[in-house]
């Protein structure tokens, strides 16, 4: 199989990984020890649960200089005023690259975008070693992020552990239903589905709405990628998402306070049976994929209906 753009970003990352030369048990035993003097958490998760028990969909709002696939975004990013006016816009969290070789972000970025909003953050990279997340709460994160793809089974479970002990959420991306089986054993209970494809880094429309109908009960779901105004996000949260990751369209837009805002004001309700085909239907022919029958996978047989718990083993033959 080809090299994703993702295999080339997490070898740079373990090579580093490789070469820090600091000790991983004792700087988790001293960030363990030292919790009570760091930063106290802001509760991403429970932001994004407070927001959906309210009836409305999350917004991750991120914070992104360039990417792999279209280069510089925004020349001369301030990350402190661009989380200002993500939070003004009534975003939920924030998301900050610290990426430095392939997204141009930093460590700096996630700081002055803390320090100027009451929101929590995420930290965005590539999470390979336990001293990744030492980092990521050191520099003040309230969550990170794991992604299932990178990660082996034992890495990603031990990863969510120590985030947890940390006193930090962990995003567990996923970008199909064998990854959601895995991030489901690792314990996870905040997913984010990826719809760009590790390939050829192109949205996939229907990769959301594919993964919806096997959301564990009571998993918070986040949408990631390929989400570009309201519309778009109405048919996700309709698919039973609780929040959505933006980043290149808000970062760009003339407007990000009404761009947040309009997202912010997107309402949830519990998915109805038939949701997830007919939503897809909707999101196709907004991406100008026309739509109709077979556009979207349906949800089978029985519906789609509201979320159900799904065994840890469920999930592992899925297409």
């Amino acid at each position: 199989m080809a090299a994703t753009y993702l295999d080339d970003i997490v070898a740079a990352h373990r090579a580093a990984a490789c070469a820090d030369r600091r000790d991983v048990d004792e700087l988790v035993a001293s960030a363990l020890s030292s919790r009570s003097a760091l930063h106290a958490p802001r509760g991403f998760a429970r932001a994004l649960a407070r927001r959906a028990g309210a009836g409305r969909l999350g917004v991750v709002a991120e914070i992104k200089r360039r990417s792999p696939s279209k280069g510089v975004l925004v020349p001369e990013l301030d990350a402190a005023s661009v989380a200002a006016e993500y939070e003004h816009g009534g975003a939920s969290c924030l998301s900050v690259l610290t990426d430095a070789s392939f997204f141009g972000g930093s460590g700096a970025d996630l700081v002055a975008a803390r320090r100027s909003v009451s929101l929590p953050v995420l930290r965005k990279d590539f999470t390979v070693s336990p001293a990744d997340i030492v980092d990521a709460r050191a520099m003040g994160a309230d969550a990170v992020l794991l992604i299932v793809a990178a990660l082996g089974s034992d890495e990603l479970r031990e990863f969510v552990a120590l985030a947890g002990r940390l006193g930090l959420d962990a995003l567990v991306e996923v970008h199909d239903e064998r990854e959601l089986a895995r991030a489901v054993e690792a314990g996870a209970s905040l997913v984010g589905v990826n719809q760009r494809d590790l390939t050829t880094f192109e949205v996939d429309p229907e990769r959301a709405l594919r993964v919806a109908r096997h959301l564990p009960a009571g998993m918070l779901a986040v949408a990631e990628s390929g989400i570009a105004g309201a519309a778009e996000a109405a048919c996700i949260a309709a698919a039973g998402f609780d929040a959505v990751l933006v980043g290149e369209s808000l970062v760009r837009a003339a407007d990000r306070v009404a761009a947040t805002a309009a997202l912010s004001a997107v309402r949830t309700s519990p998915r109805p049976s038939g949701a997830v085909a007919a939503t897809g239907h909707r999101l196709m022919a907004l991406r100008g994929h026309g739509g109709g029958p077979g556009a979207a996978r349906g949800p089978g047989p029985d519906g789609a209906g509201p979320r159900r718990p799904v065994a840890p083993g469920e999930l592992s033959g899925a297409p």
